[in-house]
This record gives C-alpha cells, structure tokens and sequence, in this order.
C-alpha cells in the first residue's frame, strides 16, 4: 500500500498540522457529499468494486474534494499517486512524470497521475498524455473548474470519463462543521444564526468552511457571537463569479431564462448576482437589449425602446445609480407578453435563402430603367398596391420557381395578437385574389 498519506519523516510528530490536514478523509466512504459519484450505486463506487479504474475528468467548483478523492483512488487501488498543477508544469515536467510511471509500469507498480487545471494545458501538451493513457502506463485522473467539453481535447475526452462533482449543500457544509468541532475538541463560540452564516459564507465551498472554522475557533472570546459580531470580525466571502468562465455563462443563462419565463423577482435576483460578481454593467444592458428582440419582440414593440433607454441612462448616469434603470428594464422585460414568432421566423427565411440558392426576384417585381431590359420582360405585370383594393395586390414576390412558404405565425400575447389578425386579413385576400374565376 501507497505510503504517501504518512507525515512526512521530515516533520516531527508533535508539529502542528492545519485543520484541514487533520480533516482529511482516510477513505472514500468519509468524504462528505459527491454520494452521486462516490456512492455505492455511482460511478466511482462500481469502478472499485469491479476492480477496474478508467481515466477520469473531475469537473467542479472549487473546494469540493476533486484532489480529495484523486488520493484516496490512488490509496484504494493501490496506484502510486503522483501530481501536477497544469499551471506551474510544462513539457520537461510531463516527460520526466511519464519516465518514472514507465519505471514504476516495468516494477509491477501503475500510476494514478492526478492533473490540477487540466485545462490549462495546451492542445499538444493535453496530446502528450495520449499514448500514456493508451499503454496503461498511467491512469489520468484531472481536475477541471471549466466545461470539459469547451476546454478539453475531444481526444482526451474520448479516452476519459467526466464526472460532475457539485457545491455542498447546507446539510454537508453542516456535517464537514460538526466533524471540524468534534476535531477541535469544542463548538463554536458562535450563536446558532452566526452558525449558519457562516456556513452561508464558505459558498458551498468545504475547504473555505475548513479555514473559516479554524479561524472562528482560534478567537479568544467568552459568549458566543452573533451574526454580526462574526461578519465584522470576518471579511465576507465573494460569491464566485467567474466572467469569462462557466459562471458568467451560467448566470446570464438564468437571467434570460428567468425574464423569459416571466418571474422579474428571479430575474432581478439573477441581475443583481452578476453585477455583485463585478460584471460589466454595459455587457447586462447588451444582453438585456438582446432578450427585449428575442422573446419579448413585437409581442410588445416598446421593449426595445425600453432597453435602450435604460443602457443610454446608464451611460449617462454611470454606476451605481445607472444600474437602477437596466434594473427596471429587466422587470418590464419579465413582465411583457412573450413571442418567440418572429425569432423563429428569421432563422426558417435564412435557412430558405440558403437552400434556394441564387433564385432571381419574379421578373414583374424588377425595375425595368433600360429598353432592352423592359423587352426581357423585367417590371411587366407589376401590380402597384396603392391602386389595388384595399391597397393590396395579392401578388407573390417569391421567386418563379419557390413554392410560396410561411415563416412568421404572430401569437395571440400582447400587440401581437393584432398583428395577427393583420396576417390573416391578407391571407385571406391574397387567398380570394389568387383563387380561379368563374
């Protein structure tokens, strides 16, 4: 069995160790949370119970257990672990680690080689652990923050599984604390609100909640403290937002979604979070402007005037004051009626202009400025609608050989619900007009 979870010979036995270091999981069953992918029935736990380890992605938030549970694979399948930071290594490094795995290989020993920032590698350098992965000289197992989909060879992916490890919830931030206390010998000198904020404070992140605690209990106080006390002896933690990450992408996909689906409280809440992660506010009052002409659109033409307005205020006023005005175009959005109608409308007419290729306008619709043009018939037939009935003419300008298509069906929400009864009407007459005669 790996030694490497001993104390190193170098530090004496009575040195002081980090709570988190005392904390550390002996085995997989005692590591808090993850049961989706440590449990019996996930993942990881048929893996060992079949004996069989693959390649693996560990994709997830910070201070989650990705390197956690990395050591304890090594330890449980009796692999020499070894580890890399994708930021700190680069090719001299990745080939003196795959020397010693193929040394270790030829002495019956594998290796379990656990990459911190996978993605952080470039394509040749994440090409490198190909033929490694492929001879069994190492089993891979890297740690990602960022979509492995978007930040992974599909080479790698291919030869891996990704699993999802997720933020610890209320009951696992409450259960890493009790065993953090029954560490340390003693509660909290915390009041059961000041408690809970501090669990609210680590973000679903354990190792935060690890440091936090041992900062808690080194405090010399007499009473325990309130949720006051504890925020003003403690920097509040910053939610984390990361804005060229997957939480930039997750956050505005809320946002929209919740304007969308017509909840302004979720989407203020959502708007509220980015711009508390520090995002730029003129990114917010583009995506606001795009949400106003993708789901709200003719439904309620005055949206877009609204966002507009409200990004021009902003500019004016700058932040912090700017912000209300994008703030309340985010509930007018919420509360519009919606249409997808015309959004569904353009994608069907531009996938239509691409199959149709280079089909010319029917001849009757083209201007004629030239004799010989007039002689090929261009303008011949054109029916002016200001001197048709009704100021309709009920002709086709699609071209000679395009079966006439539908692309826009308005929705029966908001405005356009009159502009769907404007569809019909000339349906109708286009209809009437186009129809034999007796």
């Amino acid at each position: 069995m790996s030694d490497l979870f001993e104390t190193p010979s170098a530090t004496p036995s009575n040195a002081p160790h980090p709570l988190a270091d005392r904390l550390r999981p002996k085995t997989l069953a005692e590591v808090i949370g993850q049961k989706q992918v440590i449990g019996e029935d996930g993942p990881l736990g048929v893996m060992l119970e079949s004996g069989s380890l693959s390649s693996l992605i560990l994709w997830g938030p910070p201070g989650v257990g990705k390197t956690t549970i990395a050591r304890l694979l090594a330890r449980e399948t009796d692999l020499h672990f070894e580890q890399i930071s994708a930021i700190f290594s680069g090719v001299p490094e990745l080939r003196k680690v795959f020397e010693a795995a193929k040394i270790r290989r030829g002495n019956g020993r594998g290796t379990l080689l656990f990459v911190d920032e996978i993605h952080r590698f470039n394509k040749a350098q994440q090409d490198s652990f190909l033929p490694h992965m492929e001879d069994g000289t190492i089993v891979l197992v890297g740690a990602t923050t960022e979509n492995p989909s978007f930040e992974l060879n599909a080479a790698i992916l291919s030869r891996s599984q990704v699993l999802v490890l997720t933020r610890l919830d209320d009951d696992e931030l409450d259960a890493l604390a009790t065993r953090a206390e029954k560490e340390i010998g003693r509660d909290l000198p915390l009041e059961p609100s000041a408690r809970t904020a501090l669990l609210s404070m680590a973000d679903g992140d354990g190792r935060t909640l690890v440091n936090l605690i041992e900062q808690v209990s080194a405090w010399k106080v007499t009473t325990p403290l309130g949720v006051e006390q504890l925020t003003t002896r403690l920097m509040r933690r910053a939610a984390k937002y990361d804005k060229s990450g997957d939480e930039h992408y997750n956050l505005i996909s809320a946002l929209h979604k919740s304007v969308r689906g017509s909840d302004p409280d979720a989407a203020l809440y959502w708007f509220s979070r980015m711009l508390e992660g520090g995002e730029d506010p003129r990114y917010l009052a583009r995506r606001i402007l795009r949400m106003s002409v993708e789901d709200i659109a003719l439904a309620d033409p005055q949206a877009q005037t609204v966002c507009l307005h409200a990004w021009e205020t902003y500019e004016r006023l700058g932040s912090p004051e700017g912000e209300l005005a994008l703030a309340q175009a985010v509930i007018y959005l919420a509360l519009a009626p919606k249409t997808n109608a015309g959004y569904v409308a353009y994608k069907a007419s531009r996938d239509a202009a691409r199959k149709s290729g280079s089909e010319p306008p029917p001849k009757h619709i083209l201007n004629a400025p030239t004799k010989m043009m007039k002689e090929q018939g261009y303008g011949a037939g054109y029916a002016y609608d200001h001197d048709a009935e009704d100021g309709f003419s009920g002709q086709d300008y699609f071209p000679d050989r395009m079966q006439r298509p539908t692309f826009y069906a308005p929705v029966e929400r908001g405005f356009e619900r009159e502009l769907k009864k404007r569809v019909e009407y000339f349906a109708g007459l286009r209809s009437k007009r186009n129809s034999p005669r007796d």
